[in-house]
Parts: C-alpha cells; sequence; structure tokens
C-alpha cells in the first residue's frame, strides 16, 4: 500500500506542476561546467500536494545523492531518493511539524527540522564521514565526566549492569590463566624445556614437586604479551596488537570492551570464501576502527549506531552491518596453530539461524529488544541530551546475556526424559535438542561444558545400580559429588576437549600453545543427543528418578588450581516418580 501511495502522490504532483507550467525562454548556450563546483543543484519549485514532503538529498558539493533512505524520524514512513536526488514522502498529516531524516552508507545522518506538510523543494545534505583513522583520539569513558553516561544514561546504566564485554579487562579468569597465578596472586613455576632432535624446544609437563596453580600465558611466553588484548583489551589494542599487557591497562581501558569502541566499528574484515576471519587474525586485527579527528570541525566526532534517522548529525550515522552477526565475528572465532578455538560465529553460520529470510542474527538473540530499565521499557536513549521519542522496539537492550545469564542457559535447550520398568530394571531416556541456540552449546571457550547427571534411586534414597548407559568422564571431577565432583556418575558430559601437542596435557585450556581436539561432542543449532540407561529396579519397584543438565564454565580440575568460585547453572531438570 506503502508503494501505491508514493506513486500516486508523484503522479498527483507531476500532475499539478504540468498545468501550472508557461513557456519560458531558452537559456543561453554556455561552456561553463553546471552546476558550478560546490553549488548545489537548481530545484525546481514543486508544489507538494495534500499532507506530503517533497525535496531534495545533495552532498557537500552539491551533487544529487540517490538511493538514499528520506524518512520521517522516529517513524516507519521512508522512501528512497531517485537518481536526482529527489523524493516524495505522503501520508502526512498537514500542518503537523516534522522532522524529515536522510542517510546513505559512508554518509553521516542529516535532517530538516519543523517541516510543515505540505512542503516542497526541502534540501538535505549529506557528508561523507572519514576513511581513515587517527591514532591520537582520547576514548570516551563510559563513566564520569563527559562520558557515555552523561548523555546515554539509560543505555550505558543498562551495559554497566549487565553486559560482560565491559568486564573482559577485569575478568578475573582471564588474569589468572593469562599471568599463570591463583586468584590470590601465587603464581606457578617458569614453563621447563626440553630438547627433541626434530623439533628442537619443547614444552615439558609441570614439575610434580613444585607448588602448581594452573597455567599461563606469560609462564609459556614470559618475554611477550601475546595478543590477547585483541580481544579482551580492544581499545588499548588498536595500534599495539601484540604489545599490551592485561595487567598494566587503567582508565577507559579498563572496561575492555567498551562503548566508544564498538561504535568506532566501521567494517569487519572476513575472508570472501568461507565468510570466516582470517585465522591468527582476532579482534582488533579484522576490524577496520574510524578513530575521528577533534581538531577538525568537519570530522571532530564519528559514532556507528542502529538508527538511520539519528538526531545529531555531525557526529552519528548508521551502520547496516551493526545489526549482522558479522559484527561479531572477530572476537568470536579464533584460530590458534591452526586449531580453531573459538567458533560461535563459525557455528552460527553453518546452521539454519544463518538464513536470512528464517534465521536470527546474533544480536536478536544477544541484544533483546525493548531495553528495560527499572521495570519500564527505554523510548529514549539521550533524553535531554537531543535524543528523540522511539518506539520501545528499535531499542536493542546492551545487555548481552551470555555464558552466565541463567534465563539464557534456561532457554537454550529443551530436555526431554522418560521412565518407565521392564520387568527387574528401569529404562530411562534423555533427549536434549538444541532449539534455541544459533550454535553449537557449550560454545566459545574450550573450557566450557555441559554435564548430564542420570539419578535413580529407591523411595528410600538409596542409588540404584546402573547396568547400560555412560557416565560422566574423568573431567567431570574426580571426587566428593557432593562437591560437584561428578565424574563416573551415570550421565554423560558435552564439551570439546583439547590436547597440548607436546605435553598431551588433558583437557587444556592454554590453547595458546599447539593443541589438537580430542574430542567434541557439543551438540550443533538444531542438533539433538539421546542417551539411554538402565538400572536394576528396586524389590518393589518404586524410585525417583532425576535428571539434570548441569553448565560448568571450566574443567573442576582447573578451577580447584585457580580457586575460581563459579557455582554450575542447572539448565533442565525433569524429575519423574515410578509407582
Amino acid at each position: 500500500m506503502k508503494y501505491y501511495l508514493v506513486l500516486a502522490g508523484m503522479i498527483l504532483i507531476l500532475l499539478v506542476s504540468i498545468s501550472a507550467c508557461t513557456p519560458q525562454p531558452a537559456a543561453p548556450a554556455s561552456t561553463s561546467p553546471w552546476p558550478p563546483t560546490g553549488l548545489p543543484l537548481p530545484v525546481t519549485a514543486v508544489p507538494a500536494s495534500g499532507g506530503s514532503i517533497t525535496g531534495v538529498v545533495l552532498d557537500s558539493q552539491g551533487a544529487p545523492v540517490p538511493q538514499a533512505t528520506v524518512r520521517i524520524q522516529a517513524t516507519t514512513n521512508e522512501t528512497k531518493t531517485d537518481e536526482d536526488g529527489r523524493f516524495v514522502l505522503v501520508g502526512l498529516e498537514e500542518g503537523t511539524a516534522l522532522t524529515v531524516s536522510a542517510w546513505k552508507q559512508d554518509y553521516y545522518c542529516a535532517k530538516a527540522e519543523t517541516v510543515l506538510p505540505p512542503a516542497g523543494d526541502v534540501p538535505l545534505t549529506l557528508r561523507l564521514y572519514q576513511t581513515n583513522d587517527n591514532p591520537d583520539y582520547q576514548w570516551i569513558p563510559p563513566t564520569g565526566e563527559n562520558s557515555c553516561y552523561s548523555c546515554k544514561p539509560g543505555v550505558t546504566q543498562v551495559w554497566l549492569d549487565n553486559d560482560a564485554h565491559g568486564k573482559s579487562a577485569s575478568n578475573i579468569r582471564y588474569l589468572t590463566m593469562y599471568n599463570g597465578t591463583d586468584i590470590h596472586g601465587n603464581q606457578s613455576p617458569l614453563t621447563r624445556y626440553g630438547y627433541s632432535r626434530d623439533y628442537g624446544r619443547i614444552p615439558l609437563r609441570p614439575d610434580p614437586n613444585q607448588p602448581y596453580f594452573g597455567p599461563g600465558y606469560k609462564l609459556d611466553f614470559s618475554d611477550t604479551a601475546g595478543n590477547c588484548a585483541a580481544c579482551h583489551n580492544a581499545g588499548a589494542a588498536v595500534d599495539l596488537p601484540y604489545g599490551i599487557d592485561p595487567n598494566r591497562v587503567s582508565g577507559v581501558e579498563s572496561f575492555g570492551i567498551h562503548c566508544d569502541y564498538c561504535h568506532k566499528i566501521a567494517d569487519v574484515r572476513l575472508n570472501l570464501q568461507n565468510g570466516l576471519p582470517y585465522p591468527n587474525m582476532p579482534g582488533v586485527l579484522s576490524q577496520d576502527i574510524r578513530r575521528p579527528f577533534p581538531e577538525d570541525e568537519d570530522r571532530y566526532q564519528l559514532f556507528f549506531g542502529s538508527f538511520d534517522d539519528d538526531n545529531v548529525p555531525q557526529e552519528d550515522t548508521f551502520l547496516p552491518l551493526i545489526k549482522e552477526s558479522q559484527f561479531c565475528a572477530p572476537c568470536h572465532f579464533g584460530v590458534f596453530w591452526d586449531t580453531v578455538i573459538y567458533n560461535s560465529f563459525g557455528e552460527w553460520l553453518d546452521s539454519p539461524y544463518s538464513e536470512p529470510q528464517t534465521g536470527k542474527t546474533c544480536q536478536q538473540c544477544h541484544m533483546p529488544v525493548p531495553t528495560m530499565l527499572d521495570g519500564q521499557p527505554l523510548t529514549n536513549v539521550a533524553p535531554d541530551k537531543g535524543g528523540v521519542e522511539r518506539d520501545p522496539m528499535t531499542i536493542p537492550a546492551h545487555t548481552f546475556p551470555g555464558a552466565a545469564n541463567l534465563e539464557l542457559l534456561q532457554n537454550s535447550v529443551t530436555m526431554t526424559a522418560s521412565a518407565r520398568r521392564i520387568e527387574d530394571q528401569i529404562l530411562v531416556e534423555v533427549e536434549i535438542l538444541n532449539d534455541k541456540t544459533g550454535h553449537h552449546i557449550p560454545t566459545d571457550s574450550p573450557l566450557r561444558q555441559m554435564i548430564l547427571l542420570v539419578q535413580a534411586e529407591s523411595l528410600d534414597g538409596k542409588p540404584l545400580e546402573l547396568i547400560q548407559g555412560s557416565t560422566v568422564p574423568d573431567w567431570g571431577g574426580l571426587g566428593d559429588p557432593a562437591e560437584g565432583y561428578y565424574a563416573g556418575l551415570p550421565g554423560k558430559g558435552y564439551a570439546k576437549i583439547l590436547m597440548e601437542l607436546w605435553t598431551e596435557i588433558t583437557p587444556s585450556g592454554a590453547y595458546w600453545n599447539p593443541t589438537r581436539v580430542l574430542s567434541d561432542n557439543r551438540i550443533p543449532a538444531m542438533d539433538s543427543d539421546t542417551t539411554t540407561y538402565i538400572f536394576s529396579a528396586p524389590p518393589d519397584g518404586r524410585s525417583n528418578i532425576r535428571v539434570r543438565l548441569l553448565y560448568r564454565r571450566a574443567f573442576k580440575e582447573l578451577m580447584d588450581l585457580k580457586d575460581w568460585d563459579v557455582p554450575d547453572i542447572v539448565m533442565e531438570e525433569v524429575v519423574r516418580t515410578l509407582p
């Protein structure tokens, strides 16, 4: 219907224009260029009809800008400019002041305020933003004076309260893995090395006679900083991706992946053949950053965002990429020593979720709408600072729920469990369907795992003997089940298990060393896993069956070495009682 209205409006305008025309004398011939360089194209007066607005979008040199998006600000009433940069917006209420916006890729937004329909010849000028980067730019902090919070308090507060990106530089698991310490600062001895005739210097296993507090990058490569900061300390690592020590960042860099950094990403560099980042190019190494030039009045600021009708055209623009999963790829795909370690983006790319018409982007799950603040949906991202009232369903939440989010984890899979008695045995069947997650589960860090526990007891609480079925592997923890050590219990573990090539330590989280994938039984998107367990039934046949699916952030042995206190999260639970 919108297109018929636009066509009708254009026909009506044309008819009015023709009926009002009178012959004009011919213009004298000229050899000078027209329009003159730097001046806008002449705009023919075209009377607007009814509740419509007509106009033209030009660039800063006065040339028409075709295929620019023009809309009534904060509405879905939009159109595209023609080859001459002209546009028509119809279906408007006469006499009501409106703001008309314009945008096109590579340009800042533009706007014309207090336009009263019917209105004709409304001019809008688009300015190109920079194609280079300013390494002398000083990042804007999320909090404090002249910060993101001072302009966008609601969005920033939600981000501060929820998002792990803003804590990536201070995450205790990251720092203790980098330094080779526990959370108290106790450090393991530096890595010992031996000699191989074929390969030269090779690492050895830790000395069992020395105190050991787990692996660490600095234990293996004490003379280098590594590229860990390329993702975890992105703002600091832009100009020095291999030279940032995470222990020495401060100020705005202590927020890790902060607001100003993310909103300065202009593009990502992906391999056109497979759609993935190139190997050994994590984070900033695969991003095109555009830091502005504060001393330049035309390029004093640049923010990429999700609105093509932003109200601050001097510094803001729309970036379609910011709504696409590819935006997340550089930090969610990582290859180390030819082994794919992080791959949630690649898993999404291979899943049905990447289908353009029927799938979902990373942002749709991890930046859900609306943004809720103090129990109310946010409708203005910059109140009293130039922000406009918007439909709350157009304002994505900067919550980024992930591996520590209870609600997200409990809405990741569907688990069904059935139990029945067959003579003197009890048969339990469990199916786990990854029907709500756009990648493998668990994903990214190979430290993460799911543990399925299948517990069968008589009514008086005595465990029933497992006759047939899988058990939790040793990496589920050797020790007291009451303390979270589940190795050997009926059930199953789901994880990507790495083995270090030289020391053969497994499971390993030290993937900065050469490793190989020993096994990987994680569940891909829209796939399922079914396991069957047979228990010996009690004499009266009456029993309780309890099936739990747990999410664990790291292997139990590693958590003990580092003294990480990260409780398991119950993702799914089914309880059955057999009469």
